[in-house]
């Protein structure tokens, strides 16, 4: 049960999803009908790395884990403008309606997130654990998110995004 995970905080609880229910509408619009059948993306399947794996960990790992999470509290980071935010997560450029939606909402401009562990899979993936923050206080703790490699960055997955939409209870095509 969440409220017992948060100890008793249900308005932070409340905000959190409100956050994240303000961003679903805008993943709702979000689908990928600006191909045809006959044309072939060139960005990497959700979840996917363009980067070779075949390691357990990148080669400079604590290089690795302070870009993860400088990247990450970037993206989270309400005062980063939604353009920035592109850049920080798995094919952004398919994703930036989402966030262009969810950095103009008021219960967005509350929530952050604070990275505080990293553990790789591979040379190109990790597990991230953060804490959800509404106007700095933990309202979801030890949430679990990953992270890729992708064209030299590593970058929030969709997966992730995908998974703190449907936490808001709303089903979301492409997700």
């Amino acid at each position: 049960m969440v409220l017992g995970r948060l100890g008793g905080r249900p308005r932070l609880v409340a905000l959190a999803a409100a956050a994240l229910l303000a961003l679903a509408p805008a993943v709702a619009g979000c689908s990928d009908d600006t191909t045809s059948g006959d044309e072939v993306s060139e960005t990497s399947p959700y979840g996917m790395t363009t980067e070779p794996s075949g390691e357990d960990e990148p080669a400079d790992p604590a290089a690795a884990e302070a870009e993860i999470t400088k990247n990450w509290t970037a993206f989270f980071d309400p005062k980063v403008p939604a353009g920035e935010k592109v850049g920080l997560l798995e094919n952004g450029e398919t994703m930036r309606p989402v966030l262009a939606a969810f950095a103009g909402d008021r219960n967005a401009a509350m929530t952050s997130a604070k990275v505080t562990d990293v553990e790789f899979t591979s040379a190109t993936g990790a597990d991230v654990t953060y804490d959800l923050l509404v106007g700095g206080a933990p309202a979801l703790p030890d949430s679990q998110g990953t992270t890729i490699l992708q064209d030299g960055t590593w970058k929030v997955s969709v997966k992730t995004l995908c998974g703190l939409v449907e936490l808001s209870g709303v089903t979301v095509p492409g997700c």
